[in-house]
């Protein structure tokens, strides 16, 4: 898992699973309280994605919903948006939606 910033944004690519939770949690939380700032985490470059790492993006959203903030995810892929539903996750994040294509 490789985790890159650009603004408030942490763009993730490669396996976002079980072993990666710790380090997304962490940089989650670095920027949602050392930079007082809302955060957006783009999945478009993740591989694949598990339901324990769709946990930690729950969390996060609600511990950031608790001290003001949002957490929001954008280019969630097709099959990322489908755990979301069957996990019953969607309800528990922020999706973007899509832009529509020009």
């Amino acid at each position: 898992m490789d985790i890159t910033t650009d603004g408030a944004t942490l763009v993730l690519s490669g396996y976002f699973d079980g072993r990666s939770t710790a380090q997304v949690r962490d940089a989650i939380y670095e920027r949602l309280y050392a930079h007082d700032s809302d955060v957006v985490i783009d999945l478009s470059l993740v591989d694949s994605v598990d339901v324990t790492a769709l946990k930690v993006l729950a969390a996060a959203t609600r511990n950031a919903e608790r001290v003001g903030h949002h957490v929001r995810l954008r280019g969630c892929q097709p099959t990322v948006r489908r755990l979301l539903h069957l996990s019953r996750l969607a309800r528990a994040v922020e999706v973007e939606r899509a832009a529509a294509p020009a």
